[in-house]
């Protein structure tokens, strides 16, 4: 089980990927919920963009503002103290590297201790901007949820060799601008891991199979509540598990880290 003393940074992050301890990250919006998801076992906290869709009720994540974001990073960050908490960029928000600092700034000053930008490409610079501004970052490859539109709605992304070959190439250069982090989604489980192989960071997979570093599941995905939006076969209800809210978290965490979660049902190929 996590130690629950012990408080996250971004180096130790580096330290869990080379000792082979599995990272274990859940998305949250509020006080009450960051302080058990920080008391049974889970090691980051991403206040994801996710919650225009599982709080805000929208069909994607597009309507999120920073001002959201900001609002929901300070509810997070007086509940939780040992978790490392991520602040996402919602839509819009990191276009260039002046306006993705500005919106960094409110994120870290909200209480997060990293960012969490998608996509390659262009936003290597951003990366760049951020890092030598000391500002950690985590990026997002695979199914991007802002690029929804671009692809045709919510679809695993890699399968086809050309695609695969962008993916390892995109995972290389986040690295290399100074990402600290990697989240890979939606991606089929054995280019996954073979990305993880490559990459001189650690991984979070969400439908990238067990061969991340770690996982990440939305946590109202995790409880099993309806969203109104079609659970993706990633998704597993640990609160039938756990019997609680804090034993579903628990259940998560030892399944993440004793490599039982996720199966094989739940990945991609």
């Amino acid at each position: 089980m996590t130690d629950v003393q012990k408080t996250w940074t971004v180096p130790r992050l580096a330290a869990a990927r080379t000792e082979g301890r599995k990272l274990v990250m859940l998305t949250c919006y509020d006080a009450s919920f960051a302080r058990v998801l920080d008391d049974n076992g889970c090691d980051l906290i991403l206040i994801g963009d996710s919650l225009g869709m599982v709080v805000q009720g929208h069909a994607s994540t597009l309507p999120v503002t920073v001002d959201d974001i900001v609002y929901h990073t300070t509810n997070v960050a007086r509940g939780a103290k040992r978790a490392l908490k991520i602040a996402d960029f919602p839509f819009g928000s990191d276009g260039s590297p002046h306006e993705a600092h500005a919106s960094a700034v409110r994120f870290i000053q909200a209480g997060a201790s990293m960012v969490k930008l998608e996509g390659a490409g262009h936003k290597l610079d951003t990366i760049r901007y951020l890092v030598e501004r000391e500002i950690p970052v985590c990026a997002h490859l695979g199914l991007t949820p802002q690029s929804v539109h671009r692809f045709g709605g919510f679809k695993v992304q890699g399968r086809e060799d050309t695609a695969a070959v962008k993916l390892r190439e995109d995972a290389l250069a986040v690295a290399d601008a100074g990402a600290s982090l990697l989240v890979l989604e939606g991606v089929p489980a054995a280019l996954a891991t073979a990305i993880t192989a490559a990459s001189p960071i650690p991984t979070i997979g969400i439908g990238a199979g067990a061969g991340c570093n770690g996982q990440v599941l939305v946590l109202h995905d995790l409880l099993g509540l309806d969203t109104g939006h079609r659970r993706p076969k990633f998704v597993k209800d640990f609160l039938a598990d756990g019997g609680s809210v804090a034993g579903a978290v628990r259940a998560f965490a030892n399944a993440v880290q004793d490599g039982r979660f996720p199966a094989a049902e739940h990945s991609y190929s």
